[in-house]
């Protein structure tokens, strides 16, 4: 009996019985069929979320179907990057006999795979030339990759035989995690040429599609990211359709190392990380001043938009976080005391200390929205092996808000921060991309609730008339949101805020207003930060920046340079006449030669530089150099602060 499926377009396909992705693909037309890579296929019908599949998988009567392809932005690449992956497996497999391998997943920028090397064999990026050149063989030769569904006990036979205890653990712990009512007969084995791996997929028809790629680094990572186990050799690459694609991104790394946010925190003084707290900045003093010039930016558009600055606790009995729902999503990833006999958590959310605050008092329709702001510290337990600098942290402060507010007001509240988040990253020049995260399969409320949910969420996005791309699955486990990501100077994507409606916690905490009827209702709840945390957001800046962050941020806005010591008073005096007028100004009055000075001005990012000497102590001016070398003579002091106080006051970048 044939079968129809739903184009993207809303047209309909006929297709034979037990028709498949390729299928589908070849229906449409020849360049479909020779460009398709995957298919992603949804059965709203039968509840079925989209999910990507195999062009080979076959597709069911009703579905609603997507054909892959290069052009398909970030499926397509982790596509091919799953394949580099298992093609990196195959080469080194090869090369070091005996070699046990684990996992080796497609990720953000490309991918990794983690080995097992025999005793007395290593690795290091020396050997990447030679599995290049057998990587290469591998995708020249245009293997396919044929997946097959094998019973359990024959698939964990197979990799005993072979001696790959890390996949005989994963079939185990398959078969242990496998709901008892329907427990797992089978698991999906792939093969590309002589090589087999135990992988769900999916995977494009063939290495061939891999157009381009390189090994990139080589790391330790323990087993299951458990320190108590085995360290494994990480070997990280990267795979693009084609060659110029590469060579692009290759190029953008290396514009990211130069501004390492790491190395710029060290050699401008802005903070510091040290093992006696993993995973936690310490702040320098120019640091702080960065910190506190956010925290006012922060704390004055939210009282501009009439949110009611709070603070909280860092430390709470567990069964707050149990009756939150947060204890079965983090609990691995919380800190724990105890108290008294008191079983007590580090908060990892600041939302369920927000909601005490609400219920200290009764709440009428008229109080809403009930708009709460806190620059919240929370703690979260990240493994060692992924703490990046301010950009993966333990110790985190958010630019945190819970709008508590009626039905009615729930579209209006989420345009409200969606213009705050444009107005905010306007002043950093950020150009925002957003994106629609819906229900995902962990999760808590009832379906009926997550309807509402995204139906709210979307309808403010087009009452805005905003563009916003679908990321089906990934919202929060209390509810959908919608994520704001932004592209810095050198072309790297950061997600900055969320918004995120939440129906569940308010039931939870059993949270209620009083409404004109004079009955008790139920308060939505709107998760939202914008920066996402003070620490990572720094980050972002330094790097989007190169660290030459704009003057009301800079640590130092100038330094006044004397050009001899015989002018270092008329220099100090300029210096504290600039510090008067509110601006921060450094005197280097040393006897070193002002090209020294300016050089190591320079170093510093210092946005400006002015160099006092017999003709400026003369005519009463300073001459003026700026960070990006531009050069006036005969500036009078009084015109420079007014002007500098003017970009500082309008928060020019």
């Amino acid at each position: 009996m044939p079968i129809r499926v739903t184009l993207p377009d809303g047209s309909s396909l006929l297709l034979r019985e037990h028709a498949t992705g390729a299928d589908a693909a070849a229906a449409i037309g020849p360049g479909l069929a020779r460009a398709a890579l995957a298919v992603r296929v949804s059965h709203p019908e039968a509840g079925e979320a989209p999910v990507l599949r195999d062009l080979t998988a076959e597709l069911p009567d009703g579905a609603r179907i997507e054909l892959i392809t290069a052009k398909s932005g970030r499926d397509a690449l982790q596509l091919i990057r799953h394949d580099a992956a298992h093609v990196l497996a195959s080469a080194v497999s090869e090369l070091y006999p005996g070699v046990k391998i684990s996992i080796g997943p497609p990720i953000e920028d490309g991918f990794y795979y983690d080995f097992d090397f025999p005793e007395g064999s290593t690795v290091s990026e020396d050997a990447f030339p030679a599995i290049e050149e057998r990587m290469r063989a591998h995708v020249e030769a245009s293997e396919r990759f044929v997946r097959t569904e094998v019973p359990v006990q024959e698939a964990r036979a197979h990799f005993l035989r072979q001696q790959q205890d890390y996949k005989v653990e994963l079939i185990d712990d398959l078969v242990r995690s496998a709901d008892p009512d329907a427990p797992l007969r089978t698991v999906s084995l792939y093969r590309n040429g002589s090589f087999t791996d135990l992988c769900r997929g999916p995977h494009s028809p063939g290495t061939e599609r891999i157009g381009a790629f390189k090994l990139q680094s080589v790391a330790g990572a323990y087993w299951r990211g458990d320190p108590s186990r085995k360290m494994l050799t990480r070997i990280y690459g990267t795979a693009f359709f084609t060659h110029r694609e590469l060579a692009e991104h290759i190029e953008r790394l290396e514009q990211a190392r130069a501004r390492d946010h790491r190395r710029l925190g060290r050699e401008l003084k802005l903070f510091s990380f040290h093992d006696v707290s993993p995973g936690s900045p310490f702040w320098r003093p120019a640091g702080m001043v960065v910190w506190n010039e956010l925290t006012a930016l922060w704390r004055e558009q939210n009282a501009q938009r009439g949110y009611e600055e709070v603070k909280t606790p860092i430390l709470y009995d567990v069964e707050l976080w149990r009756q939150s729902g947060h204890w079965e999503k983090y609990r691995e990833h919380m800190y724990f005391s105890e108290v008294e006999s008191r079983v007590m958590g580090l908060k990892p959310m600041n939302c369920p200390a927000h909601i005490q605050i609400y219920k200290d008092e009764r709440r009428s329709y008229r109080d809403l929205p009930v708009r709460y702001s806190e620059a919240g510290l929370v703690h979260r337990h990240e493994a060692s092996g992924v703490l990046h600098g301010l950009l993966r942290v333990r110790h985190i402060t958010q630019d945190d808000a819970h709008i508590f507010c009626s039905e009615e007001q729930v579209e209006e509240e989420v345009k409200q921060c969606l213009r705050f988040a444009f107005h905010l990253y306007a002043i950093f020049g950020f150009e925002v991309r957003l994106e629609l995260s819906t229900r995902p399969p962990q999760r808590i409320g009832s379906e009926l609730m997550w309807d509402r949910a995204e139906a709210a969420l979307t309808g403010a996005l087009e009452a805005e008339r905003l563009a916003y791309e679908l990321n089906p699955g990934d919202g929060a486990f209390y509810g959908p949101k919608i994520d704001l990501h932004m592209t810095d100077s050198i072309g790297r994507s950061w997600q900055l805020g969320t918004v995120q409606l939440d129906y569940s916690m308010p039931e939870r905490f059993d949270l209620t207003y009083t409404g004109a009827d004079n009955a008790e209702h139920r308060p939505v709840m709107i998760h939202r930060a914008l920066l996402g945390s003070f620490e990572r957001f720094i980050g972002i800046l330094i790097e989007h920046y190169a660290g030459r962050l704009p003057l009301w941020l800079a640590p130092v806005q100038g330094v006044v340079l004397s050009v001899s010591e015989r002018f270092a008073g008329p220099a100090a005096d300029a210096a504290d006449r600039l510090r008067r007028a509110g601006l921060r100004f450094e005197l280097d009055a040393r006897g070193e030669s002002v090209s020294r000075k300016i050089r190591e001005a320079e170093l510093r990012k210092v946005p400006y530089m002015l160099i006092v000497g017999e003709r400026e102590q003369r005519d009463g001016t300073v001459a003026v150099r700026e960070r990006d070398g531009t050069q006036r003579a005969g500036v009078r002091l009084e015109q420079l602060a007014a002007d500098l106080q003017r970009q500082v006051a309008d928060r020019s970048s």
